[in-house]
C-alpha cells in the first residue's frame, strides 16, 4: 500500500531513524527531526526549529532543492478539503513578506491532520 500511496499523492510517514543519517548535515546544532513525511518523491521534515521541504524534480529526482522554512517565520497556517467524502485535502502556510501562501495537496487527509497538530505544537508554543 506504501508504493501505491506514494503515486496517489497520499503523504506517508517515514521513520525518523531511516531519515536521519541522510539529513544530519543540514542540522544545526540542537536540531532535532520531529517527524518526517512523504509524498511521491518528495520529503517534509518537521524538526523542532523548523519544516524542511526536500522537492526531488526532474525524471530522474538527481536535481533537488532544499527549502527552510522557520517555525518563527510562519503568520498563519491551514487545512482544506471539501469534506467527508472528499478525498483532496490542502495545507497553506503563509510566510512573514508574502503574500501568496505556500500550498502543498494531499490526496487523503489523514496525515495532514497530524501534520496541522505538528505545525500546531511548534508555532504555538
Amino acid at each position: 500500500m506504501g508504493l501505491i500511496s506514494g503515486a496517489l499523492g497520499n503523504a506517508s510517514e517515514i521513520p525518523v531513524d531511516k531519515i536521519q543519517s541522510e539529513y544530519a548535515p543540514m542540522l544545526v546544532a540542537s536540531e532535532t527531526i520531529l517527524k518526517a513525511f512523504k509524498v511521491i518523491r518528495d520529503v517534509m521534515i518537521f524538526t523542532n526549529k523548523r519544516i524542511l521541504l526536500v522537492d526531488k524534480q526532474g525524471v530522474t529526482g538527481t536535481k533537488i532543492e532544499y527549502l527552510t522554512i522557520p517555525y518563527t517565520k510562519i503568520n498563519r497556517f491551514a487545512k482544506e478539503s471539501a469534506g467527508v467524502l472528499d478525498i483532496d485535502a490542502s495545507l497553506k502556510i503563509w510566510l512573514t513578506g508574502q503574500s501568496d501562501p505556500l500550498v502543498k495537496d494531499f490526496k487523503r487527509n489523514n496525515s495532514i491532520n497530524e501534520i496541522y497538530q505538528l505545525l500546531s505544537e511548534q508555532i504555538l508554543k
